[in-house]
């Protein structure tokens, strides 16, 4: 009997000893973060910022070289077609030395003597002309009477004509030199005379449409020259927004996609649609310093105005470009997927241990994917499992 009972009290030891180091040698669980396989809503977006813009805007440039008087306007007056918008004034000719101003006048003394000398050859002309005629007067008796030859007369006839065409180039050349005249007189005008009516010789720009002024460009007075923009114009009620995306991106994007655009910090997102890809990319370079080749997007707004009115030109908005929406599909998180070889796989928590299991996965966003085979609803998946977790590993949920 006392044999019986040590045997007994043995075996419990041993069986106390082997659970023991069991305990000490088997692997601990891993402990892990599980998220649900789920039905539902997906969409693959494609995140860009992008910034509003009035649709059509107009820049008033100056036309000459000037001086613009300062602007009466500010940003935001309403204006109308045709009102006065900026006022400019030609600009002053260029001081000149008294090296130079000598110079010109004794030009000036050159072309009015040319101008006297042109004069006495149109006085000449005029003598000779007239003696000429005269001449002619009397061969044409002298032929009637038959003292002359027809040869003398018709040479007398061509002599006039001639004498008139000497008349007429050097009324011509009068004519030049008077302009050579008024050419070196101009010359010599001084930048300090005044105008005798500076308001008959401003240049009034008007608005070519109505709207409101965006920005003023040049707001004080100052000298500028052809083609400085002055003024833009433009309707603030009319918006559109402007991203520029990835040219790798844009074989995805169509025309009247859906777009969702976040404004700000507590205002709920717009809707929008995609207007136009433009046809020609440009290159920028990223904060990284990376030459980027992209490409503008023009989305319009697919809300009423009253949703929209606090914005303005050139505000930033964050555009989310839906791409593909699948209303009932089965999604687990990206975190979750894993690639072995060929194919992809997941780890799925079942009754306390890693099973590994593969997939089939289809598009993805930035936090989910799309399961196309080997999952179904209701099954937890392990999310960023580690190297410790493997096929049939024990495993601990972290709730």
């Amino acid at each position: 009997m006392m044999k019986a009972r040590a045997a007994w009290a043995w075996g419990a030891l041993a069986l106390v000893v082997a659970a023991a180091l069991a305990v000490v040698f088997l692997p601990s669980a891993v402990e892990v973060e599980v998220a649900p396989v789920a039905r539902g809503a997906f969409e693959r977006t494609i995140d860009e910022d992008g910034k509003t813009r009035v649709r059509e805007r107009y820049v008033v440039s100056a036309p000459l070289a000037g001086r613009v008087l300062r602007s009466r306007l500010k940003a935001g007056d309403a204006v109308r077609a045709g009102d006065v918008i900026a006022v400019l004034l030609p600009s002053a000719p260029a001081l000149i030395d008294a090296r130079t101003e000598q110079e010109l006048r004794e030009r000036l003394g050159a072309a009015e003597a040319a101008a006297a000398r042109a004069t006495a050859e149109v006085e000449r002309a005029r003598v000779a002309l007239e003696q000429s005629r005269g001449d002619l007067s009397r061969a044409t008796q002298l032929a009637e009477k038959g003292f002359t030859s027809p040869q003398a007369l018709e040479r007398n006839q061509r002599d006039v004509e001639l004498k008139v065409k000497e008349q007429k180039s050097a009324e011509f050349d009068r004519e030049a030199a008077r302009h050579e005249v008024g050419v070196a007189r101009a010359a010599l005008t001084r930048s300090q005379v005044a105008w005798s009516r500076p308001g008959s010789r401003q240049w009034d720009l008007t608005a070519p449409v109505a709207g409101r002024v965006l920005r003023v460009v040049q707001e004080s007075e100052a000298a500028v020259g052809v083609g400085v923009p002055l003024v833009e114009i433009g309707n603030p009620g009319d918006l559109e927004v402007v991203v520029d995306v990835l040219t790798t991106d844009t074989p995805a994007i169509r025309r009247g996609q859906a777009v969702r655009l976040d404004v700000g910090a507590g205002a709920p997102p717009l809707n929008g649609r995609v207007r136009l890809v433009e046809p020609a990319a440009f290159t920028k370079v990223s904060a990284l310093g990376v030459e980027e080749q992209r490409v503008n997007v023009v989305i319009d707004f697919d809300a009423p105005r009253e949703a929209w009115q606090g914005l303005g030109d050139a505000y930033r908005v964050d555009a989310h470009i839906v791409v593909e929406a699948r209303a009932n599909a089965i999604v687990v998180p990206v975190s979750a997927l894993f690639r072995q070889g060929d194919t992809w796989h997941v780890f799925v928590a079942d009754a306390g241990r890693a099973r590994r299991v593969e997939v089939v996965p289809g598009p993805r966003n930035a936090t989910h994917a799309v399961v196309e085979r080997g999952l179904e609803p209701g099954a937890e998946v392990i999310v960023f499992p580690g190297d410790r977790v493997a096929d049939g590993a024990r495993i601990r949920i972290r709730r």
